[in-house]
């Protein structure tokens, strides 16, 4: 975009060069128009400079800002003041006032850039707010002083127009101070580079010299020619530049600080879901283990109240409960390291022996819901790497779920197949098919969410919990259809070489 700007800046020098010098008649009438407009578009941009900096409190961001509210300040002095615009209304201040209005309203502008260019980026001002008004309050006093010099005392000043077109020789010292100052300017900007702001100063720099090209030298310095208003549109697209980046810059800034707040929205909705969803798994986790211990608990308390009492079976009772206590607080812990990068352990374990344990601490559901299981194991049992209390845990729930799809069916075998078997390259699959009513095809990825369920009691949570441990555990869990019954999950994990076996109750 910035190569594309000088491009047309060159192309619109060398269009108007020919006939820079030609004389106009009756233009005055369009120079309140433009005056206006170069107000309006320097103040604009002056007041984002100060805002700007009252962000970010750079010092060079408020040297470029003065130089803009001086420039702005400036043009409408010069304006009222240029002969014959406003002549009858009674406003004649000479042929001199809008000429040293214009120098130094160039002079000023020119330096206050090279003071921005040379400005350290890491010059902090504290206090933004009294350095802005400050600021401002300094240029006003200097723009009436000014306006004082250019209309009340500009008799004891250097003479810089002949007549009301044409400048004298004294006036030939400002356009060229003019461009030394923007060529010092050009070439420190684009030496340093801090920012794209300052590649954007450059070309408005380059947009002013090809203006004072137009009007000093390839126009003669004569008012109202070709050249002198090509140079001054020059300028204001100079000025509607740097305000175009700015409007753009603050656009941006606004649209990241939305999304900014929206990405941190979402983050906070999506806490709250996770912490809703790890509440829910626990609960629905720890829940078999609490109802075992209940169960036992009952049972001791009724082989105590016997007539007889058999101590030995309430002994083997209180020792079920110790055990599903261990298995409760082995649950928790799962649950938690699940949620924690880098706190998983993972040892390689029998995938075998994880499901035998699971289907014996199913066994009393299984026989009451009258399932029958079908397993089907490679000759050479694989081992697997996960946390064995969690992979115990994913077995148990499938193993679960699949009983209660079961339990309602009428008029059909109820069998559970569990089949382990080779996968992808260096995976070992398992897969637990029932017989009960199926999944819908639409529902194969709804039914992971949290909170979703196909019991009218259920809390939604179990599936969800079993694709969470094993993804973290590098594999993957899917739901496929079981012909034209029941329903087929299988899960994927990574296979592990020969090692010691670990338990599951010993992770």
């Amino acid at each position: 975009m910035i190569f594309a700007v000088v491009v047309v800046l060159v192309i619109a020098l060398a269009v108007t060069a020919p006939y820079a010098a030609q004389a106009t008649q009756g233009t005055e009438i369009f120079l309140p128009a433009y005056a206006a407009a170069d107000f309006v578009v320097e103040i604009t941009t002056a007041a984002l400079l100060f805002a700007t900096f009252q962000v970010r409190r750079s010092a060079p961001l408020l040297i470029l800002a003065v130089g803009y509210l001086l420039s702005a300040l400036l043009v409408l002095p010069w304006a009222l003041t240029f002969p014959g615009v406003f002549s009858s209304l009674g406003w004649d201040y000479g042929l001199q006032s809008t000429a040293w209005i214009a120098a130094i309203r160039r002079i000023g502008f020119a330096g206050a850039v090279v003071a921005y260019a040379f400005a350290g980026s890491t010059w902090v001002l504290s206090r933004p707010e009294k350095w802005v008004a400050g600021c401002v309050a300094l240029i006003c006093v200097f723009v009436a002083a000014t306006i004082w010099l250019a209309m009340v005392r500009v008799d004891s000043l250097p003479a810089f127009m002949a007549d009301a077109r044409h400048t004298t020789v004294d006036w030939r010292t400002i356009p060229a101070t003019a461009l030394v100052l923007y060529a010092l300017g050009i070439a420190t900007v684009l030496a340093r580079r801090r920012s794209m702001l300052d590649i954007w100063v450059s070309v408005v720099l380059f947009s002013l010299v090809v203006e004072i090209f137009l009007i000093s030298y390839l126009a003669g310095a004569v008012r109202l020619s070709v050249g002198w208003w090509s140079g001054r549109f020059f300028g204001l697209a100079a000025a509607g530049t740097m305000l175009l980046v700015l409007l753009a810059e603050t656009i941006g800034s606004h649209t990241r600080l939305a999304q900014a707040a929206a990405r941190e929205q979402r983050a906070r909705r999506n806490r709250m879901v996770a912490m809703e969803a790890l509440s829910a798994s626990i609960a629905h986790e720890i829940n078999q283990p609490l109802a075992s211990m209940v169960t036992n608990a009952s049972a001791g308390l009724r082989w105590l109240a016997r007539h007889a009492p058999d101590v030995g079976q309430a002994e083997a009772a209180l020792r079920r409960i110790v055990e599903e206590g261990h298995r409760a607080d082995k649950i928790v812990s799962g649950i938690r390291t699940m949620f924690l990068k880098g706190a998983q352990e993972r040892v390689a374990v029998d995938l075998k022996c994880v499901i035998e344990e699971a289907l014996a601490k199913t066994a009393s559901e299984r026989a009451l819901a009258d399932v029958e299981v079908e397993t089907v194991y490679p000759r050479r049992t694989p081992m697997v790497t996960c946390n064995p209390v969690q992979l115990l845990q994913v077995v148990s729930n499938l193993i679960d779920n699949a009983i209660d799809a079961m339990k309602e069916q009428s008029g059909r075998v109820r069998r559970l197949t569990i089949r382990i078997e080779d996968g992808e390259p260096g995976e070992v699959n398992a897969c637990f098919t029932d017989t009960g009513p199926g999944i819908e095809a639409s529902d194969t990825e709804r039914i992971f969410l949290p909170f979703v369920s196909s019991k009218p009691d259920g809390m939604g949570m179990g599936l969800m919990f079993c694709r969470s441990v094993i993804e973290a555990h590098g594999g993957r869990l899917w739901v496929a259809a079981n012909g034209s019954a029941g329903a087929a999950f299988c899960f994927s994990l990574p296979a592990a070489d020969e090692a010691p076996q670990a338990h599951p109750h010993e992770p």
